[in-house]
């Protein structure tokens, strides 16, 4: 077993600073809180996906077998609790269409077949002990609660829940997705973002809206 790098559960790891595997893009300030997990986020909540230094030394199917291996894309600000699940590309070699689902050795060149690039878009906050399935799209804003398990992709602004997950309600209403999906406070600079905290940390959407207009869009 792994040691547990989390001292307390308030603690949480700034994905850019722990992930290694180049297969994973992350963008800034989106966190792991695994201190209930005793895996590092790479091994353990990411699971089965090529790339990381040891799987690297084993085998490279892209040169090998000339595969399109999925990759792990994550937003900025996205948060992601513990026991969170990730199911990636590396046992895509079952097929439900065939006579066996079993991954023959001598069949694992031709049996592969890639679902896409699984993407968690900004601002999203993945529950604790849920599962993303591979090539799943989590919307920005996104909720996915605790425990669910996400086969499909999830709007944006959206909470969804259940096995499989099914939505719950959106965020808010269609308007104000319109407005949030046009500002994308998540790409501003810090500074910005820092200046507005105040007004993310509301529900107020119009005041954010006045903000951007003043002191975003002038700058654009």
């Amino acid at each position: 077993m792994k040691q547990n790098r989390f001292e307390h559960w308030s603690e949480i790891k700034y994905l850019k600073d722990i992930v290694t595997n180049p297969m994973i893009t992350v963008g800034e300030y989106s966190y792991y809180s695994g201190y209930y997990d005793d895996h590092d986020f790479e091994d353990g909540c990411v699971r089965y996906m090529w790339g990381d230094e040891k799987s690297r030394q084993l085998f490279n199917p892209i040169e090998d077998y000339g595969w399109h291996i999925d990759k792990l894309i994550i937003g900025n600000y996205v948060c992601i609790a513990s026991g969170v699940i990730i199911l990636m590309g590396g046992n895509h070699n079952h097929h439900s269409d065939w006579i066996t689902v079993y991954p023959f050795v001598d069949q694992i060149e031709t049996s592969y077949a890639p679902k896409g690039d699984t993407i968690i878009e900004s601002d999203a906050w993945i529950g604790m002990n849920a599962m993303i399935m591979p090539g799943v799209t989590i919307g920005e804003g996104a909720i996915v609660a605790a425990g669910s398990v996400v086969a499909k992709d999830v709007a944006p602004y959206t909470i969804v829940g259940g096995n499989p997950a099914k939505v719950i309600k959106k965020r808010f209403t269609d308007a104000e997705i319109e407005k949030l999906m046009e500002m994308r406070w998540f790409d501003w600079e810090r500074e910005k973002i820092e200046q507005a905290s105040h007004i993310l940390s509301s529900s107020s959407i119009n005041r954010l809206y006045e903000f951007y207009q003043k002191e975003i869009l002038p700058h654009v």
